[in-house]
């Protein structure tokens, strides 16, 4: 499992193609906090809140970008057949294949630490909100765990990359702000709407970037990851 998610980073980071991704993805959200109209600089006080409102959207395009031909191009190109014939069980291939994609996520994550302490450097006041802060990182985390295993089971379904991309991109917009966004359309009654909201990934996560941790959200964002390595694995065994 370890030596197929070492061969998932080093495939993502063998070429210039990996290393644009994620440059892009902190250029982009360097230049939304510090230089466009609207940055931290004119809100008057402390925040990342910018941040952690771009970074789910930017998200969903590079981690559908970084999974897109997980097991699409095995199919394709026929190595999932030599891929079959070794010690490894389906979901082994899973695991490591899921494990290999979030990695990278976390990679593309974690140089934006680095706002915090600019941040806290230019504040003239008492700084962050550590606890707002650390819990919005936190469900960032998780976001990006669920992105990952929605998108690692989009490049299951079909030996086409670009196709598995549009899948994962769809299917992570959807779970992520369409739930919410059909809640406060239909006009649903008894309670209804509260419960389609529910079940979208933007409550849950906004609840998180609130600083309060709560077991409920947690088990949300699991529940999600696990049905998604799942599907991925039944796909697998029907091949």
């Amino acid at each position: 499992m370890w030596a197929l998610c070492k061969k998932e980073l080093r495939q993502f980071f063998s070429s210039l193609t990996g290393y644009i991704a994620i440059s892009v993805f902190l250029i982009v959200n360097g230049l939304v906090l510090f230089v466009f109209p609207d940055n931290v600089f004119d809100f008057g006080y402390a925040t990342l809140e910018k941040f952690f409102q771009l970074a789910p959207w930017i998200l969903l395009l590079l981690i559908p970008a970084v999974c897109m031909r997980s097991f699409s191009e095995e199919f394709r190109s026929g190595t999932f057949e030599i891929l079959a014939t070794r010690p490894l069980t389906r979901w082994q291939m899973v695991m490591g294949k899921f494990l290999g994609n979030y990695l990278v996520a976390l990679i593309a994550l974690l140089p934006t630490i680095v706002y915090i302490f600019c941040i806290q450097e230019l504040a003239a006041d008492q700084g962050l909100d550590v606890g707002a802060t650390a819990g919005a990182y936190v469900g960032l985390f998780f976001l990006a765990a669920v992105f990952t295993a929605i998108s690692t089971a989009s490049s299951s379904f079909t030996a086409n990359p670009v196709v598995a991309f549009i899948m994962a991109m769809a299917a992570c917009a959807l779970i992520y702000y369409g739930l919410n966004a059909i809640s406060k359309m239909l006009n649903f009654s008894g309670g209804a709407d509260y419960l389609v909201e529910m079940l979208g990934i933007d409550f849950h996560y906004r609840s998180i970037s609130r600083g309060l941790i709560d077991v409920r959200d947690i088990f949300y964002f699991l529940s999600v990851v696990a049905l998604s390595l799942f599907i991925t694995y039944r796909n697998l065994m029907n091949r």
